[in-house]
């Protein structure tokens, strides 16, 4: 048995696509059928169902009576035969999450347009991909993780195949007038597409760095895996699915591929000569989403072993997940060769510094934050800086932590990666012995370091995820020639002298911080402020108007809240929030230059 999907591009300037469902035995009591409420890696319920404009069923050519038995579940009344649903889905979320559509391209996830017949998780599925009608989408192509059936040619529209709704709704698509890059990482084949106008991309540069980034992590897994023969990488093939827009950043992972947003101006062009910042940042998304392929959507918690994709799956380790992936990714950038020591040194500064400057993590702890993610940090307010802390980035710093620790306390015999490669072979042992993979238990990660580098290390983890403290990073940098220093972060005055966040380009309070003048003086997220000492401020002038006053100066500030002006009295703090440096110690010894260079080019 097979279920039929086919998915057409129905009206583009109305941002619809038409979706069918044909299921040859449909369940003789009344065939259910379901739409996932959340996405695998973006832990929100997301409710996709909402997006359905119409729905109708089809039996013998003859209607069937549906009904709607709950947000995302359908009913069929019993037939015999083969049972066809219909229905339009609006995508116009211009996001990695969803589906969106228009005159210039088409994306979606499956999770957002294929209805599951349930009882049929395991049934294998056909996808008939339709071009859109009309000569305007004559260049149209299509890039997926799927495999085309035989008959259609791998990048146009036909039938793809996936062995089961899993598979189907793993593999994103994207369509549309994009330009492409392959390029092969210990034999396997890659493929980079992006879609939207880029003047003069240096494809060559971008395949070329990102098959740097894929191999030093293949080689992290499989350090001794030199030819496909060998699986280097658990997929035959792998796609980076790329929207490069005006402004916009995130990334989804997939099992064979991922989707990303980005800057257009982020990416490498003709002539480039130096390492941006922004081509820097788009690298570690990259890296970032490349090594889920590993962790998370192999190795993950037993939380997610399986899916349940119609509610929250709590866990407590997307410190570990989510977290040690954000270390891995710039840390790996770094091992290919594409940041230099300096520049990962002041990454790490970078994200030592959010999180310290945030007192969020002093009220929760990167456990907890995982496991409300589903209601907090996805749905962050105004106040999030001072009520959660990020299990990316405090989950990084957990990862940098262990693995320091674990490198200086075996004398640098064992290191994180160690780690990361039991976990892998543990995901390996189940697919070998045929069994389901049972995921990584709560105590999971505590245990298979432990286990790996014979150091006891439960007190410290779990003192640095189940409670608030930080790690003492000077002591842990120390042997390996950093140096970590504190000075006052003077670089944005109005959040320096304030302690205000403002959205950008505007004068609109986004955030307020804890025990600031801006918080004292009673200002809050969502005021507008448009005044300071009775002279109007924009969004490029504050700051130039507040370094001619000194630290403890009073001053009146003049905001709407709602429609009503108000007045403030801020008096201007005396002490700047910390600003981290790490800086490698000239006077360290070759010893510990030694064990630097292992670390960042292991």
């Amino acid at each position: 048995m097979t279920l039929h999907y086919a998915i057409r591009p129905a009206h583009p300037g109305a941002h619809l696509f038409h979706v069918t469902v044909a299921i040859d035995r449909p369940d003789p009591q009344g065939q259910c059928f379901m739409l996932p409420a959340w996405i695998p890696g973006s832990y929100m319920i997301r409710e996709f169902a909402r997006n359905i404009v119409r729905l109708t069923a089809l039996a013998h050519d003859k209607p069937v009576k549906v009904d709607k038995i709950d947000k995302h579940t359908w009913r069929c009344a019993p037939v015999t035969g083969e049972l066809t649903l219909a229905y339009e889905v609006y995508a116009w979320d211009l996001s990695v999450r969803t589906a969106h559509l228009d005159q210039t391209h088409g994306f979606f996830n499956g999770t957002s347009v294929f209805l599951l017949p349930l009882g049929h998780e395991r049934t294998p599925c056909r996808i008939d991909i339709i071009a859109p009608e009309g000569a305007p989408y004559a260049e149209w192509k299509v890039a997926t993780g799927l495999a085309p059936a035989r008959g259609t040619r791998r990048g146009s529209f036909g039938t793809y195949l996936a062995a089961d709704y899993d598979e189907l709704i793993d593999c994103p698509v994207e369509m549309g007038r994009f330009v492409s890059g392959k390029f092969d990482v210990l034999g396997i084949p890659h493929e980079i597409v992006v879609t939207g106008p880029v003047p003069n991309l240096d494809m060559a540069r971008l395949t070329a760095d990102l098959a740097r980034v894929c191999e030093v992590q293949m080689r992290l897994f499989e350090p001794g895996k030199r030819a496909r023969n060998e699986a280097a990488a658990p997929f035959d093939r792998y796609t980076f699915l790329t929207l490069a827009v005006g402004d916009g950043y995130g990334g989804l992972e997939h099992r064979n591929s991922t989707a990303l947003i980005c800057r257009r101006n982020d990416l490498p062009f003709l002539g480039m000569t130096d390492s941006t910042t922004g081509y820097r940042s788009f690298l570690g998304l990259a890296s970032h989403e490349y090594f889920h392929s590993w962790n998370v959507k192999r190795i993950k918690p037993a939380a997610f072993a399986p899916y349940d994709l119609t509610r929250e799956n709590h866990t407590r380790l997307l410190w570990a997940f989510e977290g040690f992936t954000s270390y891995y990714d710039d840390l790996l950038l770094a091992r290919a060769g594409l940041l230099s020591e300096a520049q990962y040194l002041g990454t790490l500064a970078d994200t030592m510094t959010t999180v310290q400057q945030r007192t969020g993590r002093l009220k929760q702890s990167v456990a907890d934050s995982s496991f409300d993610a589903w209601i907090k940090y996805y749905r962050q307010d105004e106040n999030a800086p001072n009520s959660i802390v990020s299990y990316y980035q405090k989950g990084a710093l957990v990862a940098l932590a262990l693995d320091l620790a674990i490198r200086a306390g075996t004398k640098h015999k064992r290191s994180l990666d160690d780690v990361m490669r039991h976990l892998w072979q543990q995901w390996k042992a189940a697919q070998a012995a045929g069994v389901p993979y049972a995921g990584v238990a709560e105590d999971g990660i505590l245990a298979a370091a432990e286990e790996v580098t014979g150091l006891k290390l439960a007190r410290s983890l779990r003192e640095w995820t189940e409670g608030t403290r930080d790690p003492d990073f000077a002591r842990l940098l120390a042997p390996f020639g950093v140096s970590l220093d504190t000075r006052p972060a003077l670089d944005s005055p109005h959040f320096a002298m304030l302690g205000v966040k403002l959205a950008a380009g505007e004068t609109k309070i986004a955030h307020v911080f804890d025990s600031t003048p801006a918080q004292e003086a009673g200002l809050s997220g969502g005021d507008v402020l448009i005044a300071l000492d009775n002279l109007r401020i924009g969004a490029d002038t504050l700051d130039k108007l507040l370094t001619r006053y000194r630290p403890g100066d009073v001053v009146e500030l003049h905001a709407f809240r709602r429609d009503e002006l108000m007045r403030f009295s801020a008096r201007l703090a005396s002490k700047a929030p910390p600003k981290v440096s790490l800086t490698v110690n000239a006077k360290a010894s070759a010893a510990t230059a030694r064990a630097r260079a292992r670390w960042l080019a292991a």
